[in-house]
């Protein structure tokens, strides 16, 4: 499988306003960070399991804690890691936090669960497909009816 699609996601993820009752620690940030409610993209980390991530932490943040806070969730969510991929967990920092925030962290990962929202899409684009809902505005644009028949096989490889 071609397993290259990362998924992003950022914590603290609340709205402006409630920054200021808030400061959040590094332990928070860490687990926030692995939170599927804090990613870009829907898929449950549950049913898959990481092959690489990145965390990139901004503001006055130790080293150490963060080391000690990334090593205590591999080591308690050791299932969804993969094995066979030694050091698959890159921490950055950068002492400069963003505007409006003492720190946040910004995750990068590479995880086997994103094939359940390629299915899901595909799901959904099957029954549209089927209906032809919208095909006419893509037809009328010059596409053929068949190169959609193939759109339908791209989660087979996903």
């Amino acid at each position: 499988p071609r397993l290259h699609f990362f998924m992003v996601g950022f914590a603290p993820l609340t709205s402006r306003g409630a920054h200021s009752f808030r400061a959040a620690t590094v332990p928070e940030l860490t687990q926030q960070m692995f939170d599927p409610r804090n990613m870009m993209a829907a898929p449950d980390f549950r049913n898959g399991r990481y092959l690489t991530c990145a965390t990139i932490l901004r503001g006055k943040v130790s080293m150490k804690e963060v080391e000690d806070q990334m090593r205590n969730i591999q080591t308690k969510s050791s299932s969804y890691f993969v094995e066979w991929i030694p050091n698959n967990v890159q921490t950055a920092l950068c002492s400069i936090p963003p505007k409006g925030l003492k720190m946040s962290s910004t995750f990068i990962g590479n995880s086997t669960s994103i094939q359940e929202m390629f299915k899901r899409i595909g799901d959904q684009f099957t029954v549209m497909f089927r209906r032809k809902a919208f095909l006419h505005w893509y037809t009328g644009e010059g596409m053929d009816e068949m190169e959609f028949s193939k759109f339908n096989r791209i989660p087979a490889w996903v």
